[in-house]
């Protein structure tokens, strides 16, 4: 295209072309015509750039650099609350194991508690139970010698009657003696 231009330009700045081969540094350098043309481009394409393109792209970059830094901030925030839930969460399970530790120890005293109660009720039991039973074989005891002794008042009653009544001499007298000691023998049990 610059070769398009080139002569226009020619004919603007006053140059004549004329058809000579370059030689040396000539081939590194563009044409004059060649280098006003690329200046001129540049400069209008870097004023669009710099008026219009560099903005948006600064506005773009802007926005993203927000949108990072309001992630960034979020991700924070989101860690600094993770780490205090945790912080919650390990404070309530430490909660509920002291909780837990304190209702084990709380049944095993009740369970002391309750085995030792239960122990002295079952003696003191025991021991009405005895007491009760020895009171009442003492009982039995004392209404057996007072059956006994009743027993023993009606026969000696029988004895002396039978002697009363009968006159008793000595052989009958030993005979009712003999008949008492054997009569009180068949008492005891």
């Amino acid at each position: 295209m610059m070769h398009l231009l080139a002569p226009i330009l020619a004919q603007v700045t006053g140059e004549t072309t004329t058809t000579t081969q370059p030689g040396g540094i000539q081939l590194l350098l563009p044409a004059t015509s060649e280098l006003i043309a690329g200046l001129l481009a540049f400069a209008i394409i870097f004023v669009v750039v710099w008026r219009w393109v560099l903005p948006t792209v600064d506005k773009r970059l802007e926005a993203r650099q927000q949108a990072i830094t309001g992630q960034l901030t979020a991700a924070e925030n989101t860690k600094l609350e993770a780490e205090g839930l945790l912080t919650d969460y390990k404070r309530q399970v430490a909660g509920a194991r002291e909780e837990a530790n304190r209702i084990v120890e709380d049944a095993r005293r009740t369970a002391e508690s309750l085995r030792g109660e239960t122990a002295a009720r079952a003696a003191s039991e025991a021991s009405d139970i005895v007491s009760k039973a020895r009171q009442e074989a003492a009982g039995e005891k004392d209404r057996a010698a007072a059956a006994i002794r009743t027993e023993v008042a009606a026969l000696s009653m029988a004895v002396a009657e039978k002697a009363v009544a009968g006159a008793v001499d000595a052989k009958a007298q030993q005979k009712l003696v003999e008949q008492y000691i054997a009569e009180l023998g068949a008492l005891r049990p």
